[in-house]
């Protein structure tokens, strides 16, 4: 079959379907332009998505890709990792050709994301699907008349067999930033990253590519214009606390994610990209 994109219902929201050469698919959603589901031609889903998770767009959606803008986490004044995952993106174009599928959806600023943060910009999220591997692009324009600044992410969970067993590469010799640790840096020395408690941590200007090994899958990921990568895991005491996920759900879930921690300034009329790519090895 020839890839092809349709509009799903999924969990009540209104999504789209892509499906790609070798019997591939993915799903994202019109709220928050999240992708919720990526499984390649092997069958086995490889993002993490919370079967707690709330569709009502009260709160963000956990699990697939939340895209943070204009504020990662809790560093500014605007709500937690900004406010455009829980608003609705429209659907700008898609494509397919023999071996892609391809969707980008958008959002501009309005009156309501003015009175939050006082900068007229647009957005886009691009999403393309191949055999083995998906391209998540964020892409910024500030449509005001003055320079803006922003921080954000993609932040994407990815599903492991066992948390615990899961082995994460590409990240040594990078300075980092310990959010449980009092934003304490220091240079990782680890050639493996493996998860025995709660863990949050931001790695700065990872040009190098990381890969995640569970069981038997690995899983490539690649960022451009995105200088930083967060690994997060709540582990037990911390998943307990989240009403969205279930008792469980840290064991099943790492966030390797494509961030910009530190503000990126853009003049007036100017662009920015950011993507994180994943591939399956």
């Amino acid at each position: 079959m020839k890839p092809s994109i349709e509009t799903i219902d999924f969990h009540g929201i209104e999504a789209l379907r892509l499906n790609g050469p070798r019997g591939a698919t993915a799903v994202i959603s019109k709220l928050g332009a999240q992708v919720l589901s990526w499984v390649p031609p092997d069958g086995k889903e490889r993002l993490f998505l919370s079967d707690k998770a709330i569709f009502d767009g009260s709160v963000a959606i956990r699990g697939g890709v939340p895209v943070c803008f204009p504020q990662f986490a809790e560093r500014g004044d605007l709500p937690k990792h900004g406010f455009v995952r829980t608003r609705e993106w429209s659907v700008s174009s898609e494509r397919t050709g023999d071996d892609f599928a391809l969707v980008t959806l958008e959002i501009t600023s309005d009156e309501s994301t003015l009175a939050l943060w006082p900068h007229a910009f647009h957005a886009e999220l691009t999403l393309m699907l191949e055999a083995d591997r998906i391209d998540v692009e964020l892409g910024v324009t500030n449509t005001g008349g003055a320079p803006l600044s922003f921080t954000g992410a993609l932040h994407t969970y990815l599903r492991v067999a066992q948390v615990e067993e899961a082995v994460l590469e590409g990240v040594k010799g990078l300075e980092y930033c310990d959010s449980l640790d009092g934003d304490r840096s220091a240079l990782e020395s680890r050639p493996e990253l493996t998860v025995d408690r709660e863990v949050d941590r931001v790695y700065f200007n990872a040009k190098r590519p990381q890969l995640l090994h569970s069981g038997k899958q690995t899983l490539a990921m690649q960022n451009q214009g995105f200088p930083d990568v967060v690994v997060w895991n709540p582990f037990v005491d911390r998943c307990a606390e989240l009403k969205d996920m279930p008792a469980n759900g840290w064991r099943h879930m790492l966030c390797v994610e494509a961030a910009a921690t530190r503000p990126i300034t853009l003049p007036a009329g100017e662009e920015w990209y950011g993507r994180q790519t994943l591939v399956v090895v």
